[in-house]
């Protein structure tokens, strides 16, 4: 089952979002990992350490998934 992150902002970086999501126990092993071409953004590795991730965008690491997510505002648009 993925991982439902919600993007408080514009963006997260890539790095922070690992970290966040304790998927990678602290920056510099996410840093690692990125530059070692492990992640997947959207079904493309992605090696930019502080990639600017939206919501709706998907990433995939260590055999999980995590959505990025907005907040829902009733009934907006």
């Amino acid at each position: 089952m993925p991982i439902a992150f919600l993007v408080r902002g514009d963006y997260i970086q890539l790095d922070q979002l690992l970290k966040a999501t304790g998927l990678c126990p602290s920056g510099g092993h996410a840093h690692a990992e990125i530059g070692a071409g492990q992640v997947l953004v959207d079904g493309s590795i992605e090696v930019r350490k502080r990639a600017k991730l939206r919501a709706g965008q998907q990433v995939r690491y260590g055999g999980e998934t995590v959505d990025l997510m907005t907040e829902s505002i009733p009934g907006g648009a």
